[in-house]
């Protein structure tokens, strides 16, 4: 157990948001995994700040997945600090987003594109620090915007000279986006300069993975992402794993589609059967990976619109 600010996390296994993957209905079943901070999808704070309907869906919480952070990205400290201020309340801990490395988030100057102006992000913190005062203010940044410039070490310094209460680093550099060795040396010589808690993150695919990723870097904790889809036992596996060293069998196929028509519900419940149809065909699919007859599965998922239609594929796996 380590703490952020004045929040407790109560275990080294958290999960790191994903875009269209980490939403309220499936982080709440990480968290009965056992995952110790979850955190929002990606949300703009301009987007809050000119009030864009569409992010209520990303930005609902509920009390069973405590600790919460709300991910933010944006590069206007001032608007920045404003909306973290402003929500505040709903969240525990409020993360700043450096790290993303998509075109249209970059183009913007936010993102991982803060990783070249070592300056402004500070001063993003520093501002929402001032302003927010009563919640940890943290931030998720890579190891530099590319080969020629890893800056992890003094950008991270940075941040926690500014007030950051923790850091979470995905050890590839921007370019390198998903793909590839992450630099655990790099993660290594983070953690030995900063005084505050540092999550590692990146191309953490098993248990064994999990554990050399704490044992190389010395961090505090791992972010888990891509390993997660369709494969929330994968937390609870890691935590065991880490803590017990112990391996746990993998759940049944039964087990797999009890959670695949409880997904599939409580997706429903919380967004409605068109909405929730069509972005959970995906996470369904997940599921099926390695099963016998997945293809044919994954095929006819295509064309399922309704619960009814869904569900009865399921019977049949």
């Amino acid at each position: 157990m380590f703490k952020i600010g004045n929040v407790e996390i109560k275990n080294r296994i958290c999960v790191a948001p994903m875009a269209g993957i980490t939403d309220l209905p499936y982080r709440i079943i990480l968290k009965e995994m056992g995952a110790a901070l979850m955190t929002t999808e990606l949300v703009s704070a301009k987007g809050i700040y000119y009030n864009n309907p569409g992010n209520a869906t990303i930005m609902a919480t509920d009390k069973k997945e405590a600790p919460i952070a709300l991910q933010l990205f944006g590069a206007d400290p001032i608007i920045m600090s404003m909306v973290a201020n402003k929500v505040k309340e709903q969240y525990d801990i409020i993360d700043i987003n450096m790290g993303c490395p998509v075109l249209k988030v970059v183009r913007n100057g936010e993102g991982s594109a803060l990783m070249k102006d070592e300056a402004l992000a500070a001063r993003i913190v520093e501002t929402m620090v001032r302003v927010v005062n009563d919640k940890p203010i943290t931030c998720k940044m890579r190891i530099g915007f590319d080969n020629k410039h890893i800056n992890a070490v003094s950008f991270a310094k940075a941040l926690e000279s500014a007030g950051a209460s923790a850091i979470t680093v995905h050890g590839r550099t921007k370019t390198e986006l998903y793909s590839g060795d992450v630099h655990k040396d790099v993660i290594k010589d983070v953690k030995s300069a900063v005084k505050i808690p540092v999550i590692a993150n990146g191309n953490i695919w098993t248990i064994d993975d999990a554990k050399t990723m704490l044992d190389e870097t010395g961090a505090d904790a791992i972010a888990i992402g891509r390993a997660i889809k369709g494969n929330p036992w994968f937390v609870k596996e890691c935590i065991e794993y880490i803590e017990n060293g112990k391996r746990i069998e993998r759940p049944t196929k039964d087990e797999i589609k009890k959670m695949m028509y409880r997904h599939v519900n409580d997706a429903i419940s919380f967004k409605g059967e068109f909405t929730a149809i069509s972005e959970l065909r995906h996470h369904i699919a997940w599921y099926t990976h390695g099963m016998q007859n997945s293809t044919k599965f994954r095929l006819a998922l295509n064309s399922a619109a309704t619960k009814e239609a869904i569900t009865k594929l399921i019977d049949e796996l």
